[in-house]
């Protein structure tokens, strides 16, 4: 089993349940009927349905993505392993849901698609890779699924691979010759670089080689809880100075437990990144799917599998555990970015700076970064 069926299992009792019966959909509702939800919010990096599913994906799915008050999602279509035809299948997968469901979705190719979904009350699927497994060698399939609609591509997964190593390889070798090549390609073909995973040194040699902002899509600070795939403030600050954003998750590796993770816990990560970045370059990639988890004792048992699963194939991060799961409690709802925004306004922080963190920032880097040159 594999993350993307492992959260298809965690939604499962959700996807059983009718739409009002989601947790968070009935406040959702409210909102949408109120005008508050249609802001441009985009999570920079989840999952909007199950691609490896029954197609067209079900009502239970579009409803939860309905509720959610999202304009787009970084969509992550394939996990680590894919191979080029399990990517293109992938994708025709979410462009046939889109063909069948133009009254929810959108498949987001250009900068202007992202105001269209939040005008237009759909969501937008930005379609994003995050390792360059199928790829390959040929830096020509960076064009082809470009033209196919692909907007993000991460270089590296938790592993090495050809374009870099990754954030668990203890070499940390950076990135390659073949990566260079690869970041100036995605630059001239109109697709953000994405460093999430990535070591130390790819991270830092990624944003000096980009002629263009990147993204973390998805991330924490290590300065606020050490872990691999938490970044140093040096890459922050230096990812903030070309003009990226860092996206800050919703996982386990925010603190070291024991007990769930918590909204401060959260917060803690956001406001040192907001320290570090400034408000133009902070923002929120939940890693999570839409669909909140049922956290049921299934979930927990196939969730044990799967962490087994990943620590036998190196790729499993320090601190995943059936015990700790990955989501806040508290957001843990298909309207979670309603709640986000309430959090963060309890504890202080501006509208402006809330609606730039839950959306803004991502648009104005993809509007950077994904024309072509």
């Amino acid at each position: 089993m594999n993350r993307r069926e492992l959260l298809g299992l965690a939604a499962a009792s959700a996807a059983a349940a009718a739409a009002g019966s989601l947790p968070g959909a009935a406040e959702a509702a409210s909102e949408i009927s109120s005008g508050r939800a249609r802001r441009l919010w985009i999570d920079g990096c989840g999952e909007a349905f199950d691609v490896d599913g029954k197609f067209p994906p079900g009502e239970a799915a579009l409803a939860a993505l309905a509720a959610s008050n999202l304009a787009a999602v970084n969509f992550t279509v394939v996990g680590p392993g894919a191979d080029f035809e399990k990517t293109v299948r992938a994708i025709a997968f979410v462009q046939g849901a889109a063909a069948r469901r133009p009254d929810r979705l959108l498949v987001v190719r250009g900068i202007a698609d992202l105001g269209r979904a939040a005008a237009e009350g759909k969501v937008g699927l930005i379609m994003g890779f995050q390792t360059t497994g199928m790829l390959g060698d040929d830096l020509g399939r960076i064009d082809v699924f470009g033209r196919l609609g692909v907007r993000i591509m991460q270089l590296t997964y938790n592993d090495r691979s050809l374009y870099g190593d990754g954030c668990l390889e203890p070499s940390d070798a950076g990135l390659s010759r073949l990566g260079r090549q690869a970041v100036e390609r995605m630059n001239a073909s109109g697709i953000t670089v994405d460093v999430s995973h990535s070591g130390d040194r790819t991270t830092r040699e990624a944003i000096e080689a980009s002629g263009k902002p990147i993204v973390i899509s998805h991330a924490g600070c290590r300065a606020v809880f050490p872990h691999p795939r938490n970044k140093e403030d040096a890459a922050l600050k230096s990812l903030a100075g070309r003009g990226g954003v860092v996206g800050i998750y919703l996982m386990p590796f925010l603190s070291a437990g024991p007990g769930p993770i918590t909204p401060d816990d959260l917060y803690r990560h956001v406001a040192h990144a907001l320290s570090i970045c400034g408000e133009d370059h902070v923002g929120i990639g939940t890693d999570q799917g839409i669909e909140p988890i049922a956290d049921t004792p299934e979930y927990r048992k196939a969730l044990a599998a799967e962490v087994e699963t990943r620590r036998k194939a190196g790729v499993g991060a320090p601190g995943e555990s059936a015990d700790r799961p990955p989501f806040i409690p508290e957001f843990n709802r298909v309207d979670r970015f309603s709640r986000l925004a309430d959090d963060f306004a309890r504890r202080g922080m501006p509208s402006s700076v809330i609606d730039k963190v839950l959306g803004r920032n991502f648009e104005r880097v993809f509007e950077e970064t994904w024309r072509e040159s």
